[in-house]
């Protein structure tokens, strides 16, 4: 498990401002929203701005978030600390900002904080009619992580931000480099570059991506291969996202295309369970395995 804050599962078991802001049309109060993530990639949220106009004040906050304990906590968070902000001052708000309002949060969870002060600057700028990849020139810069849609201008900004010095402390953040690993080497040149031309290796980086090449799937594979295959993905990528939250997932079935599972811990009495399979179990396996593959939940009496 990991070492959360009292505060960060305070906010995870009682989220404070969960939810949309109605826009209903009032005089002088304009309605807005910013949103960042993927369902598909772990973490999504719709952060929500009621603003009143006359004094660029935020008068409440609201947000919706797809995500795991960090990402509710984090949402939360920002929501009860931007409310009563000027734009201005709310836009000078760093991620840091929001992890220390949690008492501190793991470094493999800061990417929660990340996300929280992009979705706010989202939402600003679409109410100041500003496009967002215009506000800064990250979107405009080199693709580095084309899994999670990075750019090498994103990985300069938030390295320097956050005084980040590994590839492992850019993942954390930005999930850079947390698939496929093809742009390890690169984000580490990046690093470099910003460390002011420390002389770095990039073993690491050459280890991982050999190992990604090794494990990368056949253009054809047979039933056992298929299975295998299935069970490490489910093992090494899946499974410690669901343990850490108190979940758990076990292979049922492999019938040629479908994939049946069964959700264990808190992730089977979860309301959110269909998300789950589908967009993350399902879309990770897709991607790992075979994009042709179909994932469903069993909820069966059977031992597995």
């Amino acid at each position: 498990m990991w070492d959360y804050s009292e505060k960060v599962l305070e906010l995870f078991y009682n989220p404070i401002n969960q939810g949309a802001i109605a826009d209903e049309n009032e005089t002088g109060v304009a309605v807005v929203y910013g949103e960042v993530g993927s369902i598909a990639c772990g973490d999504a949220l719709r952060l929500h701005l009621k603003i009143e106009q006359a004094l660029d004040k935020i008068l409440d906050a609201r947000f919706q978030t797809f995500g795991c304990t960090s990402a509710i906590a984090s949402s939360s968070a920002l929501t009860e600390i931007v409310k009563g902000k000027t734009l201005d001052e709310a836009l000078n708000l760093t991620n840091q900002d929001i992890a220390n309002y949690l008492g501190g949060l793991p470094e493999a969870k800061m990417h929660c904080s990340v996300m929280g002060q992009e979705a706010l600057e989202a939402a600003i700028y679409k109410y100041r009619g500003i496009e967002v990849e215009q506000h800064d020139d990250d979107d405009e810069g080199t693709l580095l992580c084309k899994c999670f849609g990075v750019t090498e201008n994103r990985v300069r900004r938030i390295a320097a931000e956050n005084n980040l010095e590994t590839v492992e402390q850019v993942t954390s953040y930005i999930k850079a480099g947390g698939a496929c690993g093809s742009c390890l080497a690169e984000i580490e040149d990046v690093l470099s570059e910003i460390l002011q031309g420390t002389t770095t290796t990039k073993v690491a980086a050459s280890i991982a991506i050999e190992q990604h090449i090794a494990s990368t799937p056949p253009t054809t594979l047979t039933t056992v291969q298929k299975i295998k295959l299935i069970e490490q993905v489910l093992n090494e990528e899946i499974r410690p996202i669901l343990i850490a939250d108190g979940g758990n997932v076990e292979l049922f079935d492999v019938s040629g295309d479908r994939v049946s599972i069964v959700l264990q811990g808190a992730c089977g009495d979860c309301p959110s369970s269909t998300a789950t399979v589908k967009y993350a179990i399902e879309a990770k396996l897709r991607d790992r395995v075979s994009p042709t593959l179909t994932v469903e939940e069993v909820r069966a009496s059977v031992p597995v």
